[in-house]
């Protein structure tokens, strides 16, 4: 049986989810097309499979995370994805603005939207409540 454009999308979220779980950047990166629009939680746009390496080497410098309960749905034509999960992590390195990291640890959800074009990921769109993570950190 031939796999549906949706089924596509979601077997390549799958992937990048998986490779982000195995912190392995490169499989992650290869996921993306090269001119990807990233747009980070509560901050700019950016673009290019060079921008999203420079935040994944800014991420992996100050957090250490894992995503659970990862759930993903597409669009019939595939075109379209989301996600949400939850993220178990722990603040390793001050992150510019934010509070000082001395190794606390953070639950929190979180979710993504997707466009997929030509078998990748072309636009991804972080969401997570930022004032819970403040929080939880603060404590």
């Amino acid at each position: 049986m031939a796999v549906t454009p949706s089924e596509a999308s979601i077997a390549l979220i799958t992937r990048y989810y998986a490779a982000f779980n195995a912190g392995d950047w490169e499989a992650m990166l290869a996921c993306l097309s090269s001119d990807v629009a990233h747009d980070l939680n509560q901050g700019p746009r950016e673009n290019g499979v060079a921008a999203f390496r420079a935040f994944l080497a800014r991420m992996n410098r100050s957090y250490s995370e894992r995503l659970a309960d990862i759930r993903i749905i597409a669009s019939a034509d595939g075109a379209h994805a989301a996600s949400e999960y939850v993220v178990h992590g722990q603040y390793l390195h001050d992150d510019e603005g934010l509070p000082a990291a001395r190794g606390q640890r953070y639950v929190l959800p979180g979710g993504a939207f997707f466009d997929i074009r030509d078998g990748a990921i072309a636009r991804v769109t972080n969401t997570y409540n930022l004032q819970d993570w403040i929080a939880q950190v603060s404590a």
